[in-house]
């Protein structure tokens, strides 16, 4: 690992803050890191309200939208809820169709199958709309792309409207409105909306144009926070407020659905990184080993009893997507020890029989076992479909442009992607991400990096600090959780290595600063047992969090990393 130290902000500027807000030098200075830098900004960060909403009508092509929706509401047209099979997708269908149902009872909802359809709009999904007399479509998380079946759409008689937060190509469909802040033409405030964000923009708009009370539109906002935590989308502006007020929903009105989701996991307040671990994984596993209508029936389904039972069969597909993840893991590592070609600077991998619905999740864990921008294939018809992850600093989805030659189609972001090609261009589109990642990438990025926010003794470390801490939540990208480095740490003596062959690594440690000792848990860092032995001097890196046992709750420093000064 690489320990990089932020750079000190500039002292002027946190000694102001500091003054201002009454707060610690520390806590001003990781402020000042997250670019707050007065007492206004600081209000702001620590109490999101909802007047930080930007207007829905600034983005491109909203009053069309709007104008279009209203006169298939009018002229009682029949309506299509249109969206990807993953969570920010189902989230996405979801909270449309749930909110047109308010106002017109010909709505429908459509997930593509992944299997038979793929991503994205599909043509089969726009003949199912052409046989049952749909005339809108309104997609969700998708589209952005799909300048063919749009056009084909519209020689059927079909609209569409498309809500996506993509990376548009070189043209645009001719959509009736195309809904996506990344547009060139959109001078939208905020680019890094999820799907379903783009979704609430859109409701939020027909709210106003129906003069209605905003504060209806909050029950939706579970969606939206559980669709930003799981797209791995930052978690500033927008994305923060829409995060901060889904969470209040989901942890005290819980729709059913999730309602009967915690209920299976047995957590009691839920975090984003909550959110991230036990609903959306759920959610997915309905697209993934069945069907994605699955996870949106539950999220909209009003009974209890019934979400139950809903909530109970998709346990049974997380079931089975961990199991099929495991042991297609454990295949992907045996082909890449096998493989003879030495210092790729990617890993590409491929069998036939692996499940489509998981591919995704072994790439994430390929990238975390040897920190490359990874690909894992499988056969899908006639074609092989892939996922892509990539490492930080490096943006798989410009590498992909790049091979473009030997792709069909590809579509995402700049860390995650998929795409689809044929079985003859496979060797050859290996051999071109290979060279167009190796041409282009820093080696220093091909070893992961642990960023520390600042240096703190343990004396720091009270009860008001980290409650002040907590404020900074929600966490996620582009407002990590603070990391910290304490130097000169030794263990009281009572270091051991707790789970399954002793994989994590549990010890009190203390430093010359406090006369309180903290617990620690590093979770994979077994092995580093042997370095806290003997009093040897210790730097470790760590975030804070706190700890439940048996109705009591104590700090502890969760272990990112350590090493012998």
């Amino acid at each position: 690992m690489r320990w990089t130290l932020k750079p000190k902000p500039l002292k002027e500027t946190v000694i102001h803050l500091q003054k201002s807000l009454g707060v610690s030098t520390t806590i001003a200075s990781l402020l000042v890191q997250r670019g707050i830098e007065t007492f206004e900004q600081a209000k702001t960060f620590f109490r999101p309200t909802l007047n930080q909403l930007h207007d829905p009508f600034l983005m491109q092509d909203m009053v069309v939208a709007v104008q279009r929706i209203f006169k298939a509401v009018a002229n009682n047209e029949r309506i299509m809820v249109y969206g990807d099979y993953d969570v920010d997708g189902t989230t996405s269908v979801a909270l449309m169709s749930t909110y047109l149902q308010s106002l017109s009872p010909n709505v429908t909802s459509y997930i593509p199958d992944r299997y038979a359809e793929g991503y994205g709009i599909s043509y089969k999904g726009i003949d199912y709309a052409n046989n049952n007399g749909i005339t809108l479509i309104i997609a969700l998380d998708c589209g952005i792309k799909a300048i063919e079946k749009v056009a084909y759409a519209k020689e059927n008689e079909i609209d569409f409207i498309i809500c996506d937060h993509h990376r548009p190509g070189k043209k645009i469909p001719k959509a009736i409105a195309v809904l996506d802040p990344k547009r060139a033409d959109c001078n939208y405030p905020y680019k890094e909306l999820c799907g379903c964000g783009v979704g609430f923009k859109l409701i939020s708009a027909i709210h106003q144009k129906l003069n209605k009370p905003f504060k209806e539109l909050l029950p939706f906002l579970d969606l939206v926070a559980t669709a930003i935590g799981a797209d791995i989308v930052p978690i500033t502006g927008e994305n923060r407020v829409l995060a901060y007020y889904g969470l209040q929903i989901i942890n005290s009105k819980p729709r059913a659905g999730f309602k009967a989701l915690i209920q299976q996991t047995k957590k009691q307040k839920l975090t984003i990184t909550d959110v991230v671990f036990t609903i959306a994984p759920r959610i997915n596993a309905a697209g993934r080993m069945k069907h994605g209508l699955h996870a949106v029936e539950l999220m909209v389904e009003q009974s209890f009893e019934k979400a139950k039972e809903f909530a109970t069969a998709i346990e049974a597909y997380n079931y089975s997507r961990r199991e099929a993840d495991k042991e297609i893991t454990i295949e992907a590592l045996t082909q890449i020890k096998n493989n003879k070609e030495e210092n790729l600077k990617t890993t590409v991998v491929y069998k036939p029989h692996w499940h489509k619905g998981v591919i995704g999740i072994v790439a994430s864990r390929l990238t975390e076992t040897y920190y490359r921008p990874t690909l894992v294939f499988t056969k899908s018809g006639n074609t092989l479909a892939a996922s892509a992850r990539s490492v930080i600093g490096f943006d798989v989805y410009n590498a992909l442009e790049a091979s473009s030659e030997y792709i069909e189609q590809f579509g995402g972001h700049k860390y995650a992607a998929g795409l689809t090609l044929t079985e003859e261009n496979y060797p050859k589109f290996k051999q071109k991400f290979e060279e167009v990642v190796s041409s282009q990438i820093n080696p220093q990025l091909l070893t992961p990096e642990i960023l520390i926010d600042t240096e703190i003794n343990f004396s720091e470390i009270d009860a008001k600090f980290y409650r002040i801490l907590k404020q900074f939540a929600p966490f996620g990208p582009g407002n990590l959780a603070p990391t910290f480095i304490t130097k000169n740490t030794i263990d009281t003596g009572y270091a051991k290595t707790v789970g399954v062959d002793g994989k994590h690594l549990k010890c009190t440690f203390k430093n010359n600063t406090s006369n309180t000792p903290f617990n620690a848990i590093g979770f994979n860092l077994g092995e580093k047992l042997g370095l806290i032995k003997n009093n040897n001097p210790i730097s470790v890196i760590y975030h804070l969090e706190e700890n439940e046992w048996n109705g009591n709750c104590s700090l502890q420093l969760r272990i990112k990393d350590l090493k012998i000064e």
